[in-house]
């Protein structure tokens, strides 16, 4: 179908075939939703030469109003300029974030699509007098996605180009140096994302500065602002450049104002400026998201005086909120909760406790709390209550898996391992080690010794009931689930600062193990699924199970799964990896762990994989099972491998590899 000779059909080959259907037999409907899952530089240059029928279809409006190229890396240089001769004037939304291979004069290409409402230019190379060229030839532009590097100037940008921004109504700006980038420019911003990603030093050591130039300083103020988001990578200078942009907002803070979202990793210190715009948005403006650095909520009446108008999402990731305060400031204080979708109470170690100074990480939580929050946010969609030790007390519906049965339209999941434990530990009986659960015998055989069997999920095979699988079997639309151990950091997080001293995992983790793996296996509609900290994985059956069920399976994160020091499970990793077809990324974080040829050999059959990550202590590769599996997956575009090899042995198989791409 995807054959870029020229005709090969006429009319009658839409004519019933004997004893089967043929594909252009459907419907335009069907055929039109068939299409709109083949990337545009195929549909647009191979497919539609097939037939006159396909032709008509593939320049239908409703496929050509929208290109996506991200993360298509068959779009090379001439496909994406021919794309854009053919269909360049029906194109309204295009989006080429992370089309990092293509040169600035192809993206001067995006020019000729004069009608475009919306583009994302994340992570093309782009300066000040390309972006300057784009922008001119866009009268009809009201969102734009861009990356400010070093050596952006906005003096370079021409009266067209400043009108096009003018119009602007939705900026994501990513930033890699102190600037304030088009923000000036864009007068009419309802929507303003920023990132920022500004290393505290250059590549030659020299140190930044986050002060930013007298003439970049006209930010004008936001009166139509209604959302805005700022991520920060970590370091000061990120800090200093988003105070710059706060201080803005803080003279006036914009009426229209619904949502106010800043993640910080680690600690963010308030300024004067900073207490001014949260001062002024309590007495102004009625939010219906908010997500504030911890140390701005910590010991703060800031909740009290907050107005809410069908709040959406809430997140007091980290901060010392206690079940007291989230009954009294969040749900008992008069507002509907109703519409509230999302909720992110990451490390929030007391929320689901009574007021207590002396709690514990052992002490059990109070399911009244979580009672009146899953009754108050019946509609919740995203719930993260992970990075904390959330136990239940022993008895009949009190369990925390029980009460989160009752929210069937929980899409998203974030969980500590300890949480989805049965019970409490018997005080009259101390826990098995791990060890002893499992003696080796013969060739890797294992004899298990009192550890329940797992089952095979499925409709015909007996259904465990613990509370975990309860749980699953009531949100059965879960798209994406983490279960990661409350004292678990990894060893190279994305946005948070590392954590040399990781801490043994909780002892209520002990009786998580293969059972409750498998019990994923029932969500059938599962893409995204992180395990971390898993002491009491034996054999890793649990994920073969996944494997063959979660068909819809696309990012997979495993870390720190068994004993430290053995990875016991890596014939059940081979075994689920089998089955993986739609899987596509992969991040795999153990120590010891050893990448040889059976790993590379059963990673192989995921057709689909494009992104490979690998971080092992004192692990160790094969050079050649790498290289045949990079020959074999073709899709894969990022391969990081961090393990215990000699410098000289990365640095052979990085040329290697570089060898065969050119």
């Amino acid at each position: 179908m995807a054959s870029s000779g020229e005709d090969t059909c006429d009319d009658s080959d839409t004519a019933p075939v004997a004893d089967s259907a043929h594909l252009l037999g459907f419907s335009d409907e069907i055929l039109l939703h068939i299409l709109s899952h083949v990337p545009s530089t195929d549909l647009v240059l191979n497919v539609r030469r097939t037939c006159r029928k396909l032709a008509a279809l593939c320049l239908d409006k409703s496929l050509t109003h929208t290109v996506l190229l991200q993360k298509d890396y068959e779009a090379s240089e001439d496909k994406v300029k021919r794309l854009v001769k053919e269909i360049g004037r029906d194109v309204q939304q295009l989006s080429m974030a992370g089309c990092y291979w293509l040169s600035g004069t192809t993206v001067e290409h995006v020019a000729r699509c004069r009608g475009l409402v919306r583009v994302n230019l994340s992570g093309c190379p782009l300066t000040s007098l390309r972006l300057s060229k784009v922008l001119s030839a866009l009268p009809h532009l009201r969102s734009l996605a861009i990356d400010v590097s070093p050596g952006f100037d906005a003096s370079q940008l021409s009266s067209e180009c400043k009108a096009t921004l003018s119009r602007v109504r939705e900026l994501k700006q990513t930033l890699y140096t102190p600037s304030y980038g088009v923000v000036p420019c864009c007068t009419s911003l309802e929507k303003l994302l920023l990132y920022f990603e500004i290393l505290d030093r250059t590549r030659e050591g020299a140190v930044l500065s986050g002060q930013l130039m007298v003439g970049q300083s006209n930010v004008p103020h936001y009166q139509h602002l209604r959302v805005f988001y700022a991520r920060l990578a970590p370091g000061y200078i990120n800090q200093e450049v988003v105070r710059l942009y706060l201080a803005v907002l803080s003279d006036r803070t914009p009426e229209n104002l619904h949502a106010f979202l800043i993640s910080v990793p680690g600690s963010f210190a308030e300024s004067g400026a900073t207490r001014n715009l949260l001062e002024s948005m309590a007495r102004n403006v009625a939010l219906d998201a908010l997500q504030l650095p911890k140390s701005w909520l910590n010991g703060s009446a800031l909740l009290q005086h907050m107005k809410f108008s069908s709040p959406f999402y809430f997140s007091f990731s980290r901060c010392a909120l206690s079940g007291g305060h989230l009954l009294q400031r969040v749900i008992d204080g008069g507002r509907d909760l109703q519409s509230l979708a999302g909720l992110n109470l990451s490390g929030c170690a007391h929320c689901l406790a009574p007021d207590c100074l002396l709690r514990k990480a052992e002490d059990d939580i109070d399911p009244a709390i979580l009672e009146a929050l899953v009754a108050a946010c019946p509609n919740l969609r995203h719930l993260n209550l992970s990075a904390a030790h959330h136990h239940s007390p022993a008895g009949p519906s009190q369990h925390l898996c029980q009460l989160l049965a009752r929210l069937p339209h929980l899409r998203s999941l974030s969980l500590p391992v300890c949480a989805v434990a049965d019970s409490p530990p018997r005080a009259d009986r101390a826990p098995i080690p791990p060890t002893m659960r499992a003696v080796p015998r013969g060739f890797g055989k294992k004899v298990r010794i009192g550890v329940q069997s797992v089952p095979f999920p499925g409709p015909a095979g007996p259904q465990p009931s613990s509370v975990f699988w309860s749980l699953l079997k009531n949100v059965p639309f879960l798209d994406r689930l983490e279960l990661i151990g409350s004292n678990f950091s990894s060893a190279m997080p994305r946005n948070e600062p590392a954590i040399r001293n990781s801490l043994p995992p909780c002892s209520r983790a002990q009786s998580v193990g293969d059972a409750e793996v498998a019990a994923i296996g029932q969500l059938a509609f599962l893409r995204h699924l992180t395990l971390a900290q898993l002491p009491s994985i034996l054999t890793g059956s649990g994920l073969v199970s996944i494997g063959l069920q979660c068909q819809q399976l696309q990012s997979l994160s495993l870390a720190h799964l068994g004993l430290m020091g053995k990875v016991v499970y890596m014939s059940g990793l081979s075994d689920m990896l089998k089955h993986c077809k739609r899987l596509k990324d992969l991040r795999l974080e153990q120590p010891y762990f050893s990448a040889n040829a059976q790993f590379f050999q059963a990673l192989s059959q995921c057709s689909a994989l494009q992104r490979l990550c690998l971080v092992s202590r004192s692990g160790t590769l094969q050079p050649e099972a790498v290289l045949a599996f990079m020959a074999r997956c073709l899709h894969v575009v990022v391969c990081h491998l961090f393990t215990g090899e000699s410098l000289s042995t990365c640095r052979s198989l990085q040329q290697a590899l570089l060898r065969r791409a050119l």
